[in-house]
């Protein structure tokens, strides 16, 4: 058996100074979409997701609630934890940067940066924002009365204290050329713009630890210091796969990760600080940071003030999980910023899946089972318009491949519908219905042709609707074992004669109530 080609990805690890919002679940469902993906395609997948729990932003939350540090992350954290299981998400691991197995990992690359000389002791003089863990510079702020703004609206103080430092300054030209090196290294290819033109402008040395707040990883040698919350949070993807043991053999497997999925507010943190970090302790950098954009709601961004927010759970209720990931997944284009509102959500559900794929299934399989007795018919000479359906979902692997490559989710969905559409279009023209008398061993060419186009294309669309497309395979009597349902079985066909389960639905309309 050939061994799998490996493929790590991540997620960003979730900070736990609130519950789960929608921007969590988005990060989540598009992460298990690839991963689904990969495994499909016999990538042998590491999924990593996790929460992020250190910090003077969480020890403020939690002291705000009464509750000591530890006990206020413990229950974020498996509020985050219900949230992808509830999600349907597949991740291979869930870290916590409260693992002790993290904080000796995180310790060890502290060791190897100082070890290296890139570490010094100096004091931090300037502006710092608690709520994204954040250094700034005077020009990067903005004045809004007597309050300074952080880029991303969060007020910020002014520190002073003393402070270890990272050289910074010194990766600037080998950032540099790591990027001309490896165009595709931070994606969309407009973020990576965002970071050339950022680092060109100069880096200044990393002030990476703080010593006015406790919670958090011990600086090795000097517990007076605590490390800088960033710098713990990155060193999460190689703990997940075995760090400070190199020579594990999930980290020579895995490492470096093929792909860091983040959203854009954090790219400097993924695409400057953490390669940074790695050339100093002399680890390989990982191969691909993509930046996804965030969600509003109908175009205004989720504040608890306006009453907008949109929960997981409460989208997920509203509206179903298959529903809910393959909106998210289809409507917003990825990497690019999106809106959310209910019509819709309502718009995709009834139209590319209740009518457009639930349609196709229940009505094909329902004249196997109605025409043919439930036994799939053995098909027949092709025709010209057979063949060019049956090439069309055939296409199908080399395309999203391709678009998959590029981690295009919402150009992979819409190739997987246009086959969807060829196949409505192909049953209004063969129109089975009407060969059942004039020419049955026709219409048994045809429901066969329609059943194996159905097959296919419910394994594309496993990694975005896994439950529906499971259920859909089901009715095919697709065996769910290993291999069956995977790129791999594309090239087999449907078995003549197999007799197929009474159809059902897989995706209802979804009935607006009348608010009378």
């Amino acid at each position: 058996m050939t061994e799998r080609p490996p493929f790590y990805i991540t997620t960003a690890i979730s900070y736990v100074n609130g519950a789960p919002h929608l921007g969590h679940a988005y990060e989540a469902i598009s992460t298990d979409v690839i991963a689904r993906y990969k495994r499909l395609d016999g990538y042998d997948v590491f999924f990593l997701t996790g929460t992020d729990e250190h910090g003077q932003k969480v020890e403020k939350t939690a002291r705000a609630c009464g509750k000591e540090p530890k006990e206020f992350c413990d229950e974020i954290s498996n509020q985050f934890i219900a949230m992808v299981d509830a999600l349907n998400i597949t991740n291979d691991a869930f870290i916590r940067t409260t693992d002790s197995r993290h904080i000796l990992s995180s310790r060890m690359v502290w060791k190897r940066l100082e070890e290296a000389g890139d570490i010094y002791l100096s004091s931090y003089t300037g502006w710092y924002s608690v709520r994204d863990e954040a250094f700034f510079s005077e020009e990067e702020l903005t004045k809004d009365g007597d309050r300074w703004l952080a880029p991303s609206g969060a007020e910020v103080e002014w520190i002073e204290e003393p402070s270890y430092f990272f050289r910074l300054s010194a990766y600037q030209d080998k950032l540099l050329a790591h990027y001309e090196a490896n165009p595709d290294f931070i994606m969309p290819p407009h973020r990576r713009n965002e970071v050339v033109n950022f680092v060109k402008q100069g880096l200044t040395d990393l002030s990476v630890s703080r010593t006015s707040f406790n919670w958090g990883v011990p600086v090795p040698g000097d517990d007076r210091h605590i490390m800088y919350v960033w710098l713990d949070a990155l060193t999460n993807y190689i703990t997940a796969v075995g760090y400070p043991d190199e020579n594990a053999d999930s980290f020579q497997k895995y490492w470096p990760a093929d792909v860091h999925v983040i959203g854009k507010d954090i790219l400097r943190f993924h695409a400057v600080y953490w390669p940074a970090f790695l050339m100093s302790a002399g680890i390989r950098i990982p191969k691909k940071v993509f930046g996804h954009g965030f969600l509003t709601i109908e175009g205004q961004k989720m504040s608890k003030s306006l009453g907008n927010v949109v929960t997981p759970d409460e989208m997920k209720a509203t509206y179903g999980v298959d529903q809910m990931r393959y909106f998210l997944m289809r409507e917003v284009p990825y990497g690019s910023d999106g809106s959310v509102a209910p019509e819709a959500i309502v718009q995709r559900i009834n139209s590319d899946l209740a009518n457009d794929l639930g349609n196709l299934g229940q009505r094909v399989l329902s004249m196997i089972h109605k025409n043919c007795d439930g036994i799939l018919p053995t098909p027949g000479a092709l025709t010209q318009d057979d063949d060019a359906l049956l090439i069309a979902a055939k296409d199908l692997l080399e395309i999203t491949r391709q678009e998959m490559a590029d981690l295009a989710i919402h150009r992979m969905l819409e190739a997987i519908w246009r086959v969807v559409a060829d196949a409505n279009r192909y049953v209004d023209a063969q129109a089975p219905w009407a060969l059942r008398k004039r020419d049955p061993a026709r219409m048994g060419t045809v429901l066969y042709v329609l059943a194996d186009v159905i097959r296919q294309i419910a394994i594309f669309a496993q990694p975005v609707i896994p439950e529906a497309a499971s259920a859909l395979l089901d009715q095919l009597a697709v065996v769910d074992e290993e291999g069956a349902r995977s790129f791999s079985s594309l090239e087999d066909s449907l078995s003549s004669g197999a007799r197929l389960p009474m159809p059902s639905p897989i995706f209802p309309r979804f009935v607006v109530d009348d608010p009378a």
